[in-house]
């Protein structure tokens, strides 16, 4: 069998932040504002990230994955021109993505949520349909389960959750795809585990639950800016959960250069292999950065 590639990059702090009105500048905003002028505009940059997107596009992948912060104080024509990037990097039928803590910074309007509701909508879904979380998508052999970790929160914090209504409709969500055979792709922005109090995933133990008892296959995320391979356990092993850096950055302090993994999945009799591919930046170009990596052999019971 032929195997299937997905790509996944995360949090490509799109720049150039738009000029903001003052009464804009409230708040969070006012302080991450201030970090954008101070430093961050010299960190992520819109020429790395295009030549990311186009070096992406050269691997033809079957799917591409954004697990989240597309923008950077949710500015409202932040999500405007996040919704022309996004469509430059494919339809959303072959797009699937997430949100980020930065793309609800505050608190935003079903407006400005609708830029991007294509690109996070299960199959499912009715036109026209509110957005909801979780999703579910088939792609090629893979079902695609996208949650939302992003949440407002105060100044200085950096931290998400998916609250008790999410859980528990995912754990519905994976009761009813029990026999499905696909190899199953978690999508969130928050890694399940962090050392640093003020940027975890609040509710990772009651998700790390529901991963011990239903089936995933891999779980993709981003918000770290750096390379992670993670291992939590399944019902039929462990289970690993991939980072990637920022698709935009450039090297700075220990947070490496921009780059994206491919994973590639194949069935091989009762089983599902998937390797691992790093592409990132080296000398200023996209290059392979990492040798072939076997991820996960997953025994389908």
């Amino acid at each position: 069998m032929t195997a299937f590639t997905l790509a996944h990059l995360s949090d490509p702090h799109l720049a150039p932040l738009p000029t903001p009105r003052l009464h804009q500048l409230l708040g969070k905003r006012a302080i991450g504002y201030l970090n954008w002028k101070r430093g961050r505009h010299n960190i992520h940059r819109r020429e790395i990230v295009d030549a990311l997107v186009a070096d992406i596009k050269a691997q033809s992948p079957g799917h591409i994955a954004i697990t989240g912060d597309l923008i950077n104080l949710a500015l409202p024509d932040e999500f405007t021109q996040a919704r022309a990037w996004l469509e430059s990097v494919g339809a959303p039928a072959d797009v699937t993505l997430v949100p980020g803590n930065h793309d609800a910074y505050v608190r935003i309007t079903k407006k400005q949520t609708s830029e991007w509701v294509d690109y996070m909508r299960g199959d499912a879904a009715r036109p026209g349909a509110p957005l909801s979380f979780p999703f579910l998508r088939r792609r090629g052999p893979l079902t695609l389960i996208g949650v939302s970790s992003a949440v407002p929160t105060a100044p200085f914090m950096a931290t998400g959750w998916l609250g008790r209504n999410q859980l528990d409709m995912l754990d519905q969500g994976f009761s009813q795809l029990a026999d499905d055979p696909n190899f199953r792709v978690l999508l969130i922005h928050h890694p399940l585990a962090s050392k640093d109090s003020y940027k975890r995933l609040t509710d990772a133990k009651t998700l790390l639950a529901l991963i011990k008892r239903h089936r995933v296959d891999l779980i993709l995320h981003g918000h770290d800016h750096v390379h992670s391979t993670m291992w939590f356990e399944g019902p039929h092993g462990r289970v690993p959960a991939i980072g990637v850096p920022s698709a935009s950055a450039v090297p700075h302090r220990h947070y490496p250069a921009a780059a994206y993994n491919l994973l590639s999945v194949v069935r091989e009799g009762d089983a599902w292999r998937c390797e691992q591919r790093v592409r990132g930046f080296v000398d200023g170009a996209a290059a392979e950065r990492a040798e072939v990596t076997e991820l996960q052999r997953t025994q389908l019971i």
